[in-house]
């Protein structure tokens, strides 16, 4: 078993991943993905996929308020609700969204982070085919989150996530063409620089999940300390 610090790029399926890596970059990415991203960005133009991307957050919003619940992110489950309402009406089923604008910016949540705030370590790196980089942990939690999707109440979960995710991975790749070149260009090595990258966001979003729970749960267990220690504004400020 890896110590913590180990668990930062613990990789001990490296020849498999590795594998699995060429094909979805080398051989998914370059033969089918990027053409395809390469013609989406041609048909559409930049503010049209923009709003899909807004529609692809605003119906993965399920997923986010039921892990802030669990996690215990009581206000920021708030936050979430109250982003979808205004972005599914008043921004037009979520193309749109005024919420940013009012000051409701967006977060995120997951199962994988749930589990880790519930103690669950992350498991060894884990590459699978077509999929975003994930540990086991966030395996599990992908899976989990598969069935808060909305779509998956219609279809099977694993039809509507890769349904959406190839057309949010398409549409994605599209609006990012130039940044997905440059660290292509620019690593030595890719597969490395992929991981690493991804371990760190995972082990800073879950640190920031920790420490918006924590706020929350002071402010409920002592209200009135936290309004003296608080100064003018500070509430308002919002946390991942």
């Amino acid at each position: 078993m890896p110590s913590p610090s180990e668990e930062m790029d613990y990789d001990p399926w490296e020849k498999f991943n590795d594998k699995t890596f060429y094909f979805n970059f080398d051989l998914a990415d370059h033969y089918a993905i990027k053409p395809a991203a390469k013609v989406w960005a041609k048909t559409f133009p930049a503010e049209v996929r923009q709003s899909l991307a807004n529609a692809f957050y605003n119906l993965a919003m399920p997923k986010r308020f039921v892990n802030k619940v669990l996690q215990g992110r009581l206000p920021s489950a708030g936050i979430e609700l109250t982003r979808f309402v205004i972005n599914t009406t008043v921004g037009v089923a979520g193309l749109f969204d005024p919420a940013s604008r009012l000051g409701l910016e967006k977060t995120d949540a997951d199962s994988g982070e749930t589990f880790a705030l519930y103690g669950a370590r992350p498991g060894p790196y884990l590459v699978l085919p077509l999929l975003p980089p994930m540990d086991v942990r966030d395996a599990f939690g992908f899976a989990a989150d598969s069935f808060m999707d909305p779509l998956s109440w219609f279809i099977t979960p694993i039809g509507a996530d890769f349904g959406r995710a190839a057309a949010s991975r398409i549409n994605e790749r599209a609006n990012n063409m130039k940044l997905y070149d440059d660290v292509e260009d620019t690593s030595l090595d890719l597969y490395a620089a992929v991981r690493n990258g991804y371990l760190q966001r995972r082990r800073k979003a879950i640190q920031d999940a920790i420490i918006d729970r924590d706020r929350t749960w002071e402010r409920f267990t002592d209200p009135f300390e936290h309004h003296e220690k608080s100064t003018p504004g500070e509430d308002a400020q919002s946390t991942e």
